[in-house]
């Protein structure tokens, strides 16, 4: 993503602030704009709210998407909610975030807009930030099985985990949630944001991955180290209970993730008398 643009479609308040947040997040290594099908003018509460957060849009003007050189642009992300969004012609890269326009509410109190102004604000920037998140993710590691949903505190950083862990980026997400689904894989895989509740009956506690063999357990391991991810079990082949080759991560929030794969008879045949664990790779002190 080296372009992104914002569209709606007076280009006064949603997208407004959009650029202003995507700027901020992005610096000079994204070039932002945002564009309307009927520009009118930058709404006050737009320039208000996002002062609040010290991100100055006072300059900004509303624009026409006709006056925009589309060819240049490789994403392009639509926030049109009640309204018909704008049509875009180009070959960009296109996201829908359907959220409601806060202007326009007539009758209501001067703190009421302001409300509804920073509820756009803090949805747009919780996007923006999973976006951030997910703009570089290293080379994903293959998979036989996979199950679950977890909650988390930091939902860019955990998105940015999973997608790596996954090796997709995913289907869909807000402020609260990102949703994952792999058909090919029979998956589907959801990040809540933690609300602070207690846990429950349907709350995982740990993740399970399987694998075809020993080496595919090894080699998730190299990627993970390369990776960064924190490893709270190296490799290590275990026989008591379900015999496994077995590889614990853990996420940015400290869930634990075993990687596995069923050991083959032959394997099984080499059982010690103890059944302690063999570890396969070098333990670190």
């Amino acid at each position: 993503m080296k372009s992104l643009l914002f569209l709606c479609v007076a280009n006064s308040a949603r997208s407004q602030m959009a650029e202003g947040l995507a700027r901020r997040l992005f610096s000079d290594t994204v070039q932002v704009q945002s564009a309307g099908s009927n520009p009118t003018q930058v709404n006050p509460l737009a320039i208000e709210v996002m002062a609040e957060i010290g991100i100055d849009i006072s300059g900004h003007t509303a624009k026409s998407i006709d006056a925009l050189d589309l060819a240049a642009v490789d994403t392009v992300i639509t926030l049109c909610a009640e309204e018909v969004c704008p049509v875009f012609l180009g070959q960009a890269e296109r996201l829908h975030w359907p959220i409601p326009d806060p202007a326009g509410h007539e009758g209501e109190s001067p703190e009421q807009q302001l409300h509804r102004f920073r509820a756009a604000r803090e949805q747009l920037r919780g996007r923006l930030e999973v976006l951030a998140a997910l703009r570089e993710v290293p080379t994903a590691p293959t998979f036989d099985e996979f199950h679950c949903s977890v909650r988390v505190t930091d939902l860019p950083r955990s998105a940015h985990f999973y997608a790596w862990l996954l090796g997709t980026r995913p289907k869909e997400w807000t402020h609260r949630y990102v949703t994952f689904h792999l058909p090919q894989r029979h998956t589907n895989f959801v990040l809540v944001v933690s609300d602070g509740k207690e846990l429950h009956h349907d709350t995982l506690y740990h993740l399970g991955i399987g694998v075809p063999d020993k080496q595919a357990v090894l080699d998730w391991y190299e990627r993970a180290v390369r990776a960064g991810w924190p490893i709270a079990k190296p490799p290590r082949t275990t026989w008591r209970g379900t015999p496994l080759h077995e590889l614990w991560l853990t996420d940015p929030d400290g869930n634990l993730i075993e990687i596995y794969a069923r050991l083959t008879e032959a394997e099984l045949a080499m059982k010690p008398a103890d059944e302690e664990p063999v570890f396969l790779v070098p333990r670190t002190p």
